[in-house]
């Protein structure tokens, strides 16, 4: 067997390790443009990405003995998955990978944004003992809307076990519930939820699904947390409503302004007048895409795109 595999990105070592001991020939190019890349592509079966750039139409005409295509993450928005599959592609994902730690992120930004963490951190650094001004809120006995009840969304089901909550989640699937949330629509969701967290791909279906009239479908004011992607939410629409009081606070681990690469915002320098609110609203906890980014996720996600390349050359899976 002499199957080639291109990685343009960095990964955990493991990945090239456990690929070269099953026999697979590993290349790797870090720094080479799109089109360099192009140039060469036809020399692979299998290519391993992150996000650097998209996977086009235009390169997976030039991509013409490419058999799989492994993204060590969650989503797979930066490939034409429809034109890849019509080219007998095989697409693989990681999901397992880093739920656990999305959900714990997740769970994190909750308790961070109840308790003013953040707030009387800064405050006390600056000199300030502040006591009431920092009282927090309790998770016990809220009712907690989850949409997207994949990988993700499950996880972060799980985590609440230990709380006195009510876990209701939407998803456009039916009959994916278990023990730790409740199936219900969108609309019994929306009446009745006080913390929001988003865990959906992006997808025509969900971009800007978070918008206004989406917001002001919630019959209570509420907490919102989206370690998804960040251009589910319309930011200027999110600010209107923590400014008006229906959203309490946000937690917001990716951002509508996100590069594909999630490794700057703004090349040009210019910063929106809606996120300029939330670098200083004192109800905001913002990080860098990292929710699914600890150092145990990182080694897993490898195990888990070693795992299915295997599958699919040594096990029941066929290319």
């Amino acid at each position: 067997m002499d199957i080639k595999i291109l990685h343009i990105d960095s990964n955990h070592p493991i990945l090239m390790e456990q690929l070269q001991q099953a026999g697979f020939t590993n290349h790797e190019d870090f720094s080479s443009s799109k089109e360099e890349i192009e140039a060469k592509i036809q020399d692979y079966q299998g290519i391993v990405i992150r996000s650097r750039f998209n996977i086009d139409k235009t390169f997976l005409d030039k991509a013409t003995n490419l058999k799989f295509i492994a993204r060590v993450g969650a989503g797979l928005e930066s490939i034409d998955c429809d034109y890849a599959l019509s080219k007998n592609v095989e697409l693989i994902a990681a999901p397992e990978g880093n739920r656990n730690a999305v959900a714990e992120h997740t769970l994190g930004m909750i308790l961070s944004l109840f308790n003013k963490l953040n707030q009387a951190d800064q405050e006390i650094r600056s000199g300030h003992w502040n006591r009431e001004s920092n009282r927090g809120h309790e998770l016990d006995g809220k009712i907690v809307g989850i949409i997207g009840y994949g990988n993700m969304g499950k996880w972060f089901a799980k985590k609440l076990r230990g709380f006195d909550v009510e876990v209701l989640f939407y998803d456009i699937l039916e009959n994916v519930g278990d023990n730790n949330a409740k199936q219900v629509s969108l609309e019994e969701l929306q009446l009745k939820a006080e913390v929001l967290s988003l865990h959906i791909p992006w997808t025509p279906q969900t971009d800007k699904m978070v918008n206004e009239e989406f917001i002001n479908a919630f019959a209570k004011s509420f907490w919102i947390i989206n370690t998804s992607r960040g251009k589910n939410i319309v930011t200027a629409d999110l600010v209107a409503a923590m400014q008006s009081g229906k959203i309490l606070g946000a937690g917001l681990d990716v951002l509508e302004y996100e590069k594909l690469s999630f490794e700057t915002l703004f090349h040009d320098g210019n910063t929106p007048e809606a996120f300029q609110y939330l670098l200083h609203a004192k109800n905001v906890i913002l990080t860098p895409h990292i929710a699914g980014w600890t150092f145990e996720s990182h080694e897993r996600l490898a195990q888990v795109i070693v795992d299915k390349i295997k599958s699919v050359y040594f096990g029941q899976a066929k290319i």
